[in-house]
């Protein structure tokens, strides 16, 4: 993993020549043609293997955290899926950078149905992982899509309960009506003007006065650590009325029914840790485990290979993908 970047590799990490990487497409079943980065071994121990799919964080791409975990996943034996959700990067999805409960849970499941499909995938041995908001999503797809056989979260957020409640949940119910009540004013502002506004994003330059989680973003989006083009977090902005939906559809309703294995990563100095805490205390069975990784922050679990427990994400899968 020290190796320099290569003049045509387009990843925010170096690349591995342990695995082959290739570039792969894929509709959901809304008909939107998913973009992903397949990763195999170069040297396969048997003709068909266990598979994962991996997206997040929220508002990133696969050349960034996802495709460092599919990376590694993949040395260690795994085929692996890092892709790009709907509306976001290489993906298709028009107007751009729109975010949805409902169709970035889809697209998980259309990620399992493209591996499910591939005659160098065992289809009985299919994982997903989430990090940062797609581990939100991610549990929400295991709640509802069996064919899911172990779920990975890391540095988890429920985009839909920061949505709806602030941090901490904080927004009262007049905070989010006025909210509510602004961001319809703004949908009525987007059709007239034919355009999408967009919601305020990391800023150019800190002042110093940010609260901690917000330097650390930065740290990862907006310097050579992980800044990359095509990233919404590192130059871009999410279409502000996305939140209505995120506000209205709760998306972990259902976790205590997920039946099949789960492990829920995150760091113990995380300003997000309390989103893992809880999501864990919702789920059933002694195939759920919760680790916190001692000293790390939000985005240490992003690329950091000393924090990322990668010893202990591949016993899950290999635990649980057999």
């Amino acid at each position: 993993m020290s190796e320099a970047k290569t003049n045509n590799w387009d990843k925010t990490f170096p690349k591995s020549e342990k695995v082959n990487v290739e570039k792969v497409h894929f509709k959901n079943r809304y008909g939107i043609n998913l973009t992903g980065d397949l990763y195999t071994p170069k040297d396969r121990a048997e003709e068909k293997l266990p598979a994962i799919a991996i997206s997040g964080p929220f508002g990133a791409v696969k050349e960034q955290a996802s495709g460092l975990y599919a990376q590694t996943l993949a040395e260690r034996g795994f085929i692996t899926l890092a892709f790009d959700p709907s509306y976001t990067g290489e993906s298709g999805g028009e107007p751009r950078n729109v975010a949805s409960p409902d169709i970035n849970t889809e697209d998980f499941s259309a990620a399992v149905d493209y591996l499910s499909n591939r005659k160098d995938v065992d289809s009985d041995k299919i994982g997903i992982l989430g990090i940062c908001g797609f581990g939100g999503f991610g549990l929400n797809a295991a709640a509802m899509d069996t064919r899911i056989k172990a779920t990975v979260t890391s540095t988890m957020y429920d985009m839909t309960r920061v949505s709806a409640r602030g941090y901490f949940d904080a927004m009262d119910e007049n905070a989010r009506y006025t909210l509510k009540e602004n961001l319809n004013k703004q949908r009525t502002e987007d059709f007239k003007n034919g355009t999408y506004a967009k919601a305020a994003g990391l800023p150019e330059k800190l002042t110093g006065d940010e609260p901690q989680f917000v330097k650390d973003y930065y740290d990862y989006y907006k310097t050579k650590r992980g800044f990359h083009e095509r990233s919404i977090n590192s130059n871009g902005n999410w279409t502000q009325t996305s939140t209505l939906a995120l506000i209205n559809m709760p998306i972990l309703k259902y976790s205590d029914e997920i039946r099949n294995a789960v492990l829920i990563i995150h760091g113990e100095k995380a300003h997000s840790r309390y989103f893992s805490e809880d999501a864990f205390k919702q789920l059933r069975g002694d195939n759920k485990e919760l680790l916190i990784v001692d000293g790390a922050n939000h985005t240490d679990l992003y690329d950091n290979l000393e924090k990322i427990p990668f010893d202990k994400i591949e016993a899950f899968y290999r635990e649980y993908l057999k």
